[in-house]
Order: C-alpha cells, then sequence, then structure tokens
C-alpha cells in the first residue's frame, strides 16, 4: 500500500472518528500527516499513531471556525511537512431538533464549524495547490446534504452548501490540476458524533441506529474505517478523472 508515498495531508477533526480513520488511512498509504483538532490529547494520540505506522506528523490545535487557525495551520503543516497536497475537510457537528426548537446558536454554531470550517481551509490550501498545480481536497457532506430529513434543518443544510461548494470550487481550479470532491457518509457507527447523536435522538424519542438500520438495504450502519477507505481512493490518482462529485457511502440508503 504506497499510494501516497511523498504527499503531505492535512486532516482536520482527525481526533477521533471518521477524522482519526482517515489520517491513519493516509499514513498506511504513505502520506505524512497534519493533524488539526480542538481537543488536544485525542490529537496527539492520533500524531503517535501515524509516527507508529512509520509517517512524519504535526499537530495543530484549533477550531475550524477560526479563519486564523486554519492560515496558521496550512503553515505550520507546510514548514513541517511540506506543501500540502491532500486536503481533508472532515470537521464537522450534528445539533438535532425540531426546526422551531433549533436555537440561533446552535444554527449559527453549525454553520460555522461544517461549513466555514471548509471555507477557511479550502482558502488557506488552495494557493499552495495552485502554484504547485496539483492538489487534491475532499470534503465531508452526508446524505442529508442531498435529502432534507426532520429534525436535521441545521446540519442538513450546512451538508448541502458543501456538495455545492465542492462543485464549485471544482469547476474553477480544475484548470490548475486540482480535484475537489465530497463524501456523503449515511447512518456511521463507532463515532463521538454518533453517540452524541444517539443521546440526542433518545432525549427527543426519535429512533435510534438499530431501528433506523432497518430502512438500509445493507441493514447496517457503516464504519469510520468505510468511509477512510473512499476518501483515499479519490485522493489517490486513482481518480486522477474524477472532480466535483459527492460520493454516497450508505448501503444503499441514499442512491444519487
Amino acid at each position: 500500500m504506497v499510494e501516497f508515498v511523498g504527499k503531505i495531508a492535512l486532516v482536520t477533526g482527525a481526533g477521533a472518528g471518521i477524522g482519526r480513520a482517515i489520517a491513519l488511512r493516509l499514513a498506511s498509504g504513505g502520506a505524512d500527516v497534519g493533524v488539526f483538532d480542538v481537543d488536544a490529547n485525542a490529537a496527539q494520540e492520533v500524531a503517535e499513531a501515524v509516527r507508529d505506522l512509520g509517517r512524519r506528523t504535526c499537530v495543530v490545535i484549533g477550531d475550524v471556525a477560526q479563519r486564523e487557525a486554519a492560515r496558521a495551520a496550512v503553515a505550520v503543516v507546510a514548514a513541517e511537512l511540506g506543501g500540502i497536497d491532500v486536503m481533508v475537510n472532515n470537521a464537522g457537528i450534528l445539533r438535532t431538533a425540531s426546526f422551531l426548537d433549533v436555537s440561533e446558536s446552535d444554527w449559527h454554531s453549525t454553520f460555522a464549524t461544517n461549513l466555514d470550517g471548509v471555507f477557511h481551509f479550502s482558502q488557506a490550501v488552495l494557493p499552495g495547490m495552485i502554484e504547485r498545480r496539483a492538489g487534491c481536497i475532499i470534503n465531508m457532506s452526508s446524505w442529508t446534504g442531498k435529502k432534507g430529513v426532520p429534525n436535521h434543518a441545521a446540519y442538513g443544510a450546512t451538508k448541502a452548501a458543501i456538495i455545492n461548494l465542492t462543485q464549485s470550487l471544482a469547476s474553477e481550479f480544475g484548470v490548475s490540476g486540482i480535484r475537489v470532491n465530497a463524501v456523503c457518509p449515511g447512518i456511521i457507527v463507532d463515532t463521538n458524533m454518533r453517540a452524541e447523536a444517539e443521546e440526542m435522538n433518545r432525549v427527543q424519542n426519535l429512533p435510534d441506529v438499530a431501528a433506523r438500520v432497518q430502512s438500509v438495504p445493507l441493514r447496517r450502519a457503516g464504519y469510520p474505517s468505510e468511509i477512510a477507505e473512499v476518501v483515499a481512493f479519490l485522493a489517490s490518482d486513482s481518480a486522477a478523472y474524477m472532480t466535483g462529485q459527492a460520493i454516497n457511502i450508505t448501503g444503499g440508503h441514499w442512491m444519487n
């Protein structure tokens, strides 16, 4: 597994769940990986795991919602590891509530993390990619970005916007040799976000994972490692002619 030897990747929200799985998958393929997260302990643990795979790494702690944090992170990774070849905008939060109960604070914080974070890091990393005339950006969307569902208004709106932003960037920067794609996970287990979502669902008397997977053709939830494999494919030369796509990873729960 040597598809990323000589490549530098930066993954936001890399401290746990899908972000951790992506960071370790890219490292196992030979990439050196910058780890960005708000949780210093979690980020350091992932960095140690990257080092155990024989790859270089650096840790940057910050909030993707802050523009200067993104610019600083890109600068640190470039200085310590090299120019960024693969940018994975993974960091995100989920707040579920009936639309009439969504607080203004939750609405704005969801957009600040999920959407502004993609904007900040993409804007920070693109100049270097344009200069090198190569690069790959992969954004974390969701199946709820393609279909509105109850109690997910803020989250779904951000994920739909990410798909549109992905297409806009792909159209604008393809001429510079830069590919931009998104992935759209479905019901995923073994993540902090999923655990938080299950608690919110319990409080709101909404169905749990066991009930919801009955509507999934494969009759199960997905795993972070399965998302990481698709991200690795999109980051690799095997996807050299793919850009502007939003790939479903939903077990068939959503099919377009």
